[in-house]
């Protein structure tokens, strides 16, 4: 049985700021770009039986740059849709709604956590399906990678909440005793020889 790696886009204009980005179709800024490369040494020795990615730009080029070729565009993987707060970030949400909270309150005029939940479940299940013929690479964003692990492992979107992922990194979802589990979370690409990891986290 093939294991489930997903893969977080490189940084864009947006992702740097905090700003919630579903629909907006950036590109990845040259740190970005950077990084997706960088993913290619995290990924080398695993055959991919399928490759399945967000339909949006920073989805594709990170799969492009981390030497992964698409052999699927799924529209389930794209971005929580944000509505009304695409573009904004959390604390400027904050000063007009206290207290809100994507992963119990959705957003006005975009997904609900249970719309969220329910889109990638048939994502999950897409992958799931090549398991039998190895590993699955599926590349896409923050949150929505976030509730389909946390779908994998039988908890609610919700509970996505409790694990951050930055950009330009690597998970792995696999099984232990027949069980779904997380195996490796947030892991980043390894720094270029004779450099330190940055000290400020990708978001």
């Amino acid at each position: 049985m093939g294991e489930i790696v997903l893969v977080r886009h490189g940084e864009t204009e947006w992702s740097a700021s905090r700003r919630h980005t579903s629909y907006t179709d950036l590109e990845l800024t040259a740190g970005g770009e950077r990084d997706a490369r960088e993913l290619a040494a995290l990924l080398a020795g695993r055959r991919f039986a399928r490759v399945l990615a967000s339909p949006r730009r920073r989805a594709l080029r990170t799969a492009e740059l981390a030497g992964l070729a698409a052999t699927a565009v799924d529209e389930d993987l794209a971005e929580w849709n944000y509505g009304r707060y695409e573009g904004i970030t959390t604390a400027d949400i904050h000063t007009e709604r206290p207290g809100w909270n994507i992963w119990t309150d959705g957003c006005p005029d975009g997904e609900s956590p249970v719309e969220v939940g329910a889109r990638l479940d048939r994502a999950l299940a897409h992958a799931a399906a090549g398991l039998a013929d190895g590993d699955v690479a599926v590349v896409g964003h923050a949150h929505s990678l976030r509730v389909l692990a946390a779908r994998w492992i039988g908890l609610p979107p919700s509970a996505g909440g409790l694990l951050r992922l930055d950009t330009a990194t690597i998970s792995v979802l696999g099984h232990e005793h027949g069980r779904p589990v997380i195996l490796r979370w947030n892991q980043p690409p390894p720094p270029p020889p004779g450099t330190a990891p940055g000290p400020t986290a990708r978001h």
